[in-house]
C-alpha cells in the first residue's frame, strides 16, 4: 500500500525540520554563553596602561596588560598590519586576563605614534591611496633586522617589570603580518620564548633565504600555525613545509580567511572575513599553547 505524501504533510515535515534547527541552534548558543560566563569567572582583573619604551631606532609606544595583582608570564602580541588599535588592545587584554602580562606594540613606532589607521572596517586593499599609506608602514618593520632588534627590546622591556615573571617562559602571537614576526621573535631569543601562535600569517613560507620557515633549527618554543582558507589555496604547499620544518607544531588550515581572528577585519567582495566561531577555535589553541609552553 502506498502512502501519498500531501502538501500538508511536506509543510508538518518543514516545520518539524525547522524546529529541530532552531533546537540545535538554541542549543548551542546556551552552551558558548555557559562556557564564556564559566571563563569569565576565573578570568582575572586587567590593568592597562600605555607606556613607552626605548627602541633600537627611537621611542615606540605600546599598551601594557597585567593582572591587578602578582606576576605573570610575558607575552608579545605582533599586530597585523594596522597596528595597534581598540581590536588589538581586546585580545592583549582577553589574553591577560588568563593569567599574563602583555605587551602590545606600536609595530609602526618609526613611522608614527599611536593609532594610524582610523577606519580599518573601511580600507580597500584593491585602492591605490590606500595601499600607499599601508605599504611603507609595513616596510618599516619588516625591513631586514629590524624584527629581531625590535623583539629584543620588547622582550627586553618586559623583563624589567615587576609584573612579568621572569622564571616563566615568554609567548608571543601574531595575526597577518605578525605571523613572520612570531618566528623571527621565536628564532632571535630561543632560549627566552617558550611558545608561539601564528594566525593566518602572511608570507611564512617563500623561495627566499630568508624565508621565517627556514628558521625553525634555531627555534625551541612550542609553535602553532593557523593558516586561511584562501592562503592554503594560493600557496598549497606551505603547510605541508611548515610541518618539515616544524614537525613537532600543530599545522591547521582552517575554513576561514585571511583575517577571520581580527573583529575589525574589512570585508572583501564576499562579505565579513572576521568569523567568531572559527576566531574562538583558534583562542582556544592559543590559551592551550600558552598553558603547554610558559611553564
Amino acid at each position: 500500500m502506498t502512502h501519498e505524501i500531501h502538501d500538508s504533510e511536506k509543510q508538518d515535515e518543514a516545520v518539524s525540520d525547522l524546529s529541530r534547527r532552531d533546537f540545535i541552534a538554541m542549543s548551542v548558543a546556551a552552551g558558548v554563553v555557559a562556557a564564556t560566563s564559566s571563563a569569565s569567572a576565573a578570568e582575572m582583573e586587567v590593568v592597562e596602561t600605555d607606556v613607552t619604551i626605548k627602541m633600537p631606532d627611537g621611542m615606540g609606544d605600546a599598551a601594557f596588560f597585567h593582572p591587578a595583582n602578582g606576576s605573570h608570564p610575558g607575552v608579545l602580541i605582533w599586530t597585523d598590519a594596522f597596528g595597534l588599535r581598540p581590536s588589538m588592545r581586546a585580545i592583549g587584554k582577553r589574553i591577560s586576563a588568563q593569567g599574563y602580562s602583555v605587551l602590545v606594540p606600536n609595530p609602526y613606532y618609526r613611522m608614527g605614534k599611536g593609532q594610524l589607521f582610523d577606519n580599518v572596517p573601511a580600507f580597500n586593499f584593491t585602492n591605490k591611496d590606500d595601499m600607499a599609506k599601508l605599504q611603507p608602514l609595513m616596510g618599516s618593520i619588516n625591513a631586514p633586522g629590524n624584527p629581531e632588534k625590535d623583539a629584543v627590546a620588547y622582550i627586553g622591556w618586559m623583563d624589567e617589570q615587576k609584573e612579568v615573571n621572569k622564571s616563566k617562559k615568554i609567548g608571543t602571537q601574531g595575526y597577518c603580518m605578525g605571523g613572520p614576526l612570531v618566528v623571527r621573535t621565536c628564532a632571535v631569543l630561543p632560549d627566552r620564548v617558550g611558545a608561539g601562535g601564528s594566525f593566518h600569517g602572511g608570507n611564512l613560507v617563500n623561495d627566499t633565504p630568508a624565508s621565517p620557515h627556514l628558521l625553525a633549527p634555531k627555534i625551541k618554543a612550542k609553535m602553532y600555525f593557523g593558516i586561511a582558507s584562501n592562503d592554503d589555496m594560493r600557496q598549497p604547499d606551505a603547510k605541508d613545509k611548515l610541518r618539515t620544518a616544524f614537525p613537532a607544531a600543530e599545522v591547521e588550515v582552517y575554513k576561514s580567511k585571511h583575517g577571520w581572528c581580527v573583529s575589525d577585519m574589512p570585508s572583501d567582495a564576499d562579505g565579513p572575513i572576521y568569523n567568531m566561531a572559527e576566531a574562538e577555535h583558534a583562542w582556544g589553541k592559543l590559551v592551550a599553547l600558552y598553558k603547554a609552553g610558559l611553564a
